[in-house]
């Protein structure tokens, strides 16, 4: 009978603790890994060095130098030099050593913009100078992102520049172009050039669950999906159109997949550059809005990941107006039809690009975030 009982109070404590941790406010430690990034616009995690630790480069617009923060004493190492507003790269990682995509000389007016394409190899080790040497040059080439689009294992480089070329502001309306290069032979291939006015984000997933990426695009005309067909047709299908604003006040900025258990939702920063976090979920196929904050300024990071562990992504979110900004929402239901907001970091990150990975090998997952104005690059530590 006392064991029964021991047992019972054992149970009830360990579902204390469950509950606990789904109610509890989410709690960061706050690492800077470095300052002076100026510009920051993109930060990305790979294991650099083949140590099996992950390493973060560091993309900052204001900077002519791509550096690179060595894992775990995130010694600061420079790549290459004399690049003018680097905006965004990729890792390759399936030779014997990795390789780097990088996009450069970008302007958000097409008429200035160079949109460089290089590719970075290391010149003997990681620890540099790598070599350099331009493969494209495709004005505002701004989202770099790699994707396995035909399930072979190879992934190709995905190039979504913010316009047209033709594209002027404040209306920028034309048809941007969404691009592919293969490693190896770079040769710049057109997936479509239908989505219309600013395509400022891209997501590449795994949609339909057959080990081959799609991608997900969100410009002024909303969220679309682009899938490789037999024969090497792309399918496109609109999934929402976005904020319902008048142009150019319409559409997505950027957009993440999650899911709630088994339940798929996406997310969205709106319209460009906006104040609104929306979430869609589908109902008898259609993707259903809600905004679940719009109080943002320049919304610009965005990411979803199970950071507590409990079968439902959050979002983790930042902005980078009134200071900055960067915060996290938990789905209160299985169904995601309430979402409560938790600051990670208000005032002390303008958050431009955030990512998620287990940084110190604790199995957490933790944030990494890089600031435009606030110029820093700051590990968010999940000791939870």
């Amino acid at each position: 009978m006392a064991s029964g009982r021991a047992w019972l109070l054992l149970l009830l404590l360990a579902l204390g603790v469950v509950l606990l941790r789904a109610g509890q406010q989410p709690h960061f430690v706050e690492h800077t890994i470095a300052t002076h990034l100026a510009g920051g616009y993109q930060v990305v995690v790979s294991d650099l060095n083949r140590d099996g630790k992950p390493d973060l480069i560091a993309v900052a617009s204001g900077m002519s130098e791509l550096v690179w923060f060595e894992s775990p004493g995130w010694q600061r190492h420079v790549i290459a030099s004399n690049f003018t507003q680097m905006i965004n790269c990729v890792v390759l990682n399936s030779g014997t050593r990795p390789a780097i995509v990088l996009a450069s000389g970008f302007s958000n007016e097409a008429s200035k913009s160079a949109g460089n394409v290089w590719l970075l190899e290391p010149d003997g080790d990681a620890h540099g100078p790598w070599k350099v040497r331009e493969i494209d040059r495709l004005p505002t080439s701004h989202r770099l992102r790699l994707a396995d689009i035909d399930g072979t294992g190879n992934p190709v480089v995905i190039n979504a520049p913010l316009t047209d070329a033709r594209a002027m502001p404040p209306d920028y309306r034309s048809r941007t172009p969404l691009v592919y290069y293969r490693p190896g032979e770079w040769q710049r291939t057109l997936i479509s050039d239908q989505n219309e006015g600013v395509m400022h984000g891209i997501c590449v997933t795994d949609w339909g669950g057959d080990h081959r990426d799609q991608i997900l695009t969100a410009c002024f005309g909303g969220i679309h999906r682009y899938q490789l067909q037999t024969g090497g047709r792309w399918e496109r299908t609109e999934l929402a159109q976005g904020n319902p604003s008048p142009w150019p006040k319409c559409g997505t900025s950027d957009v993440a997949v999650g899911h709630l258990g088994g339940r798929r939702f996406l997310c969205s920063i709106e319209p460009w550059h906006g104040n609104q976090i929306a979430v869609y979920h589908e109902q008898k196929g259609e993707w259903v809005r809600q905004v679940i904050d719009d109080s943002f300024q320049d919304g610009h990071a965005l990411v979803t990941a199970d950071l507590n562990r409990d079968g439902r992504d959050e979002i983790v979110a930042g902005y980078r107006g009134r200071g900055g900004g960067l915060v996290y929402y938990a789905a209160e239901d299985d169904q995601g039809s309430r979402w409560k907001r938790y600051d990670i970091n208000i005032g002390g990150i303008t958050a431009a690009s955030c990512a998620v990975a287990d940084l110190n090998g604790d199995g957490k997952l933790d944030i990494v975030c890089i600031g435009s104005a606030t110029a820093n690059l700051v590990w968010y530590e999940n000791p939870n």
